[in-house]
């Protein structure tokens, strides 16, 4: 008898212990997979993209038009027209110098825009947000960075969140 009353306490007491006992589950994320993925998608790199696009046009712009100058100082140097030869010489060497200058200071910009975005803040709590949201959702107490932990030896792939991360960084950035 005391057996059986024994036994019914401890199962009775059982799934107290059992539901206490909490257990930690990982996740992993590839984060250079998930900045590469929603980076490109971000409004701050769409700008970038459209700033470097006009440099760009700006730029092929200033080189077709130092080129019909060489075609007209060609022309005029054939004709025997030194005077206007010389002169658009001149204007070539300033239009030429100028453009220099300019692809030199607007690469300049376009690199520090560049710099300044791959380590936003906003950016990098946006991602760090998402990754808790998802994380919670799915009931992981830790989520590791797979290409900063060495001591990764093996993973299962029902583990690893970064496309879960990324699709909801896009649909996020959609709205």
């Amino acid at each position: 008898m005391k057996k059986i009353i024994f036994l019914q306490i401890g199962l009775s007491v059982l799934p107290v212990f059992l539901s206490a006992q909490q257990i930690t589950r990982f996740a992993v994320v590839d984060m250079s997979k998930v900045y590469t993925a929603f980076f490109r998608e971000s409004r701050a790199v769409r700008d970038f993209e459209e700033r470097s696009a006009r440099v760009q046009a700006d730029v092929d712009r200033m080189t077709r038009e130092i080129q019909e100058l060489k075609s007209s100082q060609s022309n005029a140097e054939l004709q025997g027209d030194s005077e206007k030869a010389v002169r658009l010489e001149s204007e070539i060497y300033k239009k030429s110098e100028f453009l220099k200058e300019y692809f030199k200071l607007k690469t300049a910009e376009l690199e520090d825009q560049k710099k300044k975005l791959s380590q936003s803040s906003t950016f990098l709590e946006q991602v760090y947000d998402e990754l808790r949201t998802v994380a919670e959702n799915d009931g992981y107490s830790m989520v590791l960075n797979l290409k900063d932990v060495k001591g990764i030896l093996w993973y299962s792939p029902a583990i690893d969140i970064t496309d879960k991360v990324i699709q909801n960084l896009q649909s996020r950035a959609s709205r």
